[in-house]
């Protein structure tokens, strides 16, 4: 399987490096093609591949460079579904694949590799990371994948018997997989987001549920019981569905005077837990009814909650200031983002919204801002964050930069204060990822951590 065939790699990015380096060792024919420049790349990973064999057309997609000698078209997962390459693909007969697809048809079978696939609109890194550092802390031999930064085809050659895979799988990859099959699936929540690449909500949901579509009776599916649209892609699935519920006490996993309990086995209390909100509790709940499918004990689970502080980027603690504590959660790039963000504190909080324009609904915010005390309206929005601010009666001050913001959040701040970036936008008018947003604020607060918050 995939040797000796002519394959063209659609976006170069890290899954297309590694999709690359695999196939040449399987004596393929390779070629990637990317619409951006050589010059914008990474020119060590450009010779390495040549070196390899790999071809490469650089800053356009050439109308006559697909054609019916390619066996496979295998696309990176940002490239949109109604690419030109993809449609001709298909209108050849071409087969269409991602990297994750890929990956899984060369999964050695014959070493009981166990799959675990984490999926959700919201909470999936969180959970993917418990789930991974729980099997770690109790001594498995375990492998953290997908769409969290690390291709699966990286470490195909590395698995030895008996392995675990936990993979982080996206709408993007999931639109492409047809064989992937996880013995355990889980699918968080469900709320309408990246319709820019799916169109369509309905068929956002459709591909979300893809996740279960291989699974037989002898697998098992995780889902959130609070969660409407969760529960209705789950309805006719072929697998055992657990279930948590942050609200009502159930066969599975739940939340009980200030504990989380699976089944009648109480686990951890909340006031152990160094995470916060409700939304993680319900990411812990989800990682514990995976995890304890596999053996994996109490002791490990509270260990790893005692001091698991979370995923960067993701309502992130950055450090307390002069009694002001500060928070990033610059991946907060939609509404409902910033809605659980702001519901998981009680304290006065000064807001850091807005970023790219693309029409978000601020309103949407309205019944979460109670304990807002001044709103910091930033980037291309942030006209009509300071629209919405006024609105509300909440003080709000429009600066462009975050630098230029950041002075007036600290003078208006008092210790108790909350201090939180969670912006309800993306970052494309002024960074190349929200990342970079994110570094940006931490930044400024070890700045003033580092000098008093004087």
């Amino acid at each position: 399987m995939f040797e000796h065939q002519k394959i063209l790699i659609l976006g170069f990015a890290r899954s297309g490096y590694e999709v690359a380096k695999l196939l040449r060792k399987r004596d393929n024919q390779v070629i990637i093609n990317d619409g951006k420049p050589e010059e914008k790349h990474d020119s060590a990973k450009i010779q390495e591949l040549k070196d390899l064999g790999v071809e490469f057309v650089f800053g356009s997609h050439p109308d006559n460079l697909l054609d019916n000698s390619f066996q496979y078209l295998i696309k990176n997962p940002g490239v949109p579904i109604d690419h030109s390459y993809v449609v001709k693909a298909k209108d050849l007969g071409i087969e269409v694949m991602n990297e994750t697809e890929l990956a899984y048809r060369l999964l050695p079978k014959d070493k009981n590799i166990k799959l675990i696939g984490i999926t959700g609109t919201n909470g999936k890194t969180t959970t993917t990371t418990l789930i991974y550092n729980f099997i770690k802390e109790d001594g498995k031999r375990v492998h953290l994948a997908g769409n969290i930064g690390y291709p699966l085809c990286s470490f195909l050659d590395k698995l030895e018997e008996n392995d675990i895979i936990v993979d982080e799988i996206s709408c993007q990859q999931l639109e492409n997989v047809k064989e992937y099959h996880p013995s355990i699936a889980v699918l968080t929540n469900i709320s309408e987001a990246h319709l820019e690449f799916m169109k369509t909500y309905e068929h956002y949901k459709e591909v979300k549920g893809r996740i279960f579509s291989n699974q037989t009776k002898d697998d098992i599916a995780v889902t959130n019981m609070e969660n409407t649209e969760a529960m209705l892609l789950t309805k006719d699935i072929k697998s055992t569905v657990r279930y948590f519920s942050s609200k009502n006490q159930i066969n599975g996993a739940y939340i009980k005077e200030g504990s989380i309990y699976y089944y009648d086995e109480k686990i951890v209390d909340l006031d152990q837990i160094k995470l916060i909100g409700n939304h993680n509790y319900e990411n812990i709940m989800a990682a514990i009814l995976v995890v304890k499918e596999l053996g994996v004990s109490n002791e490990s689970i509270c260990k790893v909650l005692k001091k698991f502080g979370g995923v960067e980027h993701r309502l992130e603690f950055v450090e307390e200031v002069d009694g002001r504590k500060f928070y990033n959660d610059t991946e907060a790039t939609n509404i409902k983002c910033c809605q659980i963000a702001l519901s998981s504190f009680k304290q006065p909080t000064i807001l850091f919204l807005g970023g790219y324009e693309r029409g978000q609904d601020f309103n949407e915010l309205a019944d979460y801002v109670e304990n807002v005390k001044a709103i910091i309206a930033i980037g291309s929005c942030r006209s009509r964050v300071k629209e919405f601010g006024d609105k509300m009666n909440i003080p709000t001050y429009q600066y462009e930069f975050l630098k230029d913001a950041f002075e007036t959040a600290w003078n208006i701040s008092k210790s108790g204060d909350i201090i939180l970036l969670s912006p309800a936008s993306a970052s494309w008018d002024q960074y190349k990822e929200c990342e970079e947003r994110g570094a940006e604020f931490k930044k400024y607060v070890r700045e003033l951590a580092s000098s008093d918050g004087k």
